[in-house]
């Protein structure tokens, strides 16, 4: 007999690799770290990312663990390891060019590795797992999942 904590656990389980699971928190995750907050009067966007850069070192290296995430999201879906080692890469790209005192902001408004490393996972999962791919910021049905009309 099952319990709640065993049905619980099995539910978790399935939203940890689901693919559309995956892609939200990835989304999500850029999101917060690259286009959080918007410059009044420009189109310019930033997040916690390059706030963060203006604690030294601290600040870097919390930038560096959150973009790091990301690359644990992808090791769950079994992305090859070139893939995963350019995505380390663009994070430390963006965490050395963070520890430039002061100066450290500028670069993190122009190389953004977060969104680079989303695309790297969108492209993944839209090859892989079709029935969760997305155009333009809408989910596509699969055929193996039929759209429900309603009366």
């Amino acid at each position: 007999m099952t319990t709640i904590r065993d049905q619980a656990k099995a539910t978790l389980d399935k939203l940890k690799g689901d693919p559309h699971s995956v892609r939200k928190r990835v989304e999500l995750m850029e999101r917060l770290l690259e286009r959080s907050v918007t410059l009044p009067g420009t189109k310019q966007q930033f997040g916690l990312d390059v706030i963060l850069v203006a604690i030294p070192v601290i600040g870097d290296v919390a930038g560096a663990a959150l973009g790091s995430y990301m690359i644990w999201e992808a090791r769950n879906l079994g992305m090859s390891k070139w893939q995963m080692s350019r995505m380390a890469g663009n994070v430390s790209v963006d965490f050395m060019l963070g520890l430039i005192p002061f100066v450290g902001m500028i670069p993190d408004f122009l190389f953004r590795s977060n969104s680079r490393n989303l695309k790297i996972i969108k492209r993944h999962l839209d090859k892989h797992h079709a029935a969760g791919a997305t155009i333009e910021g809408h989910a596509l049905q699969s055929e193996a999942e039929p759209v429900k009309k309603l009366p």
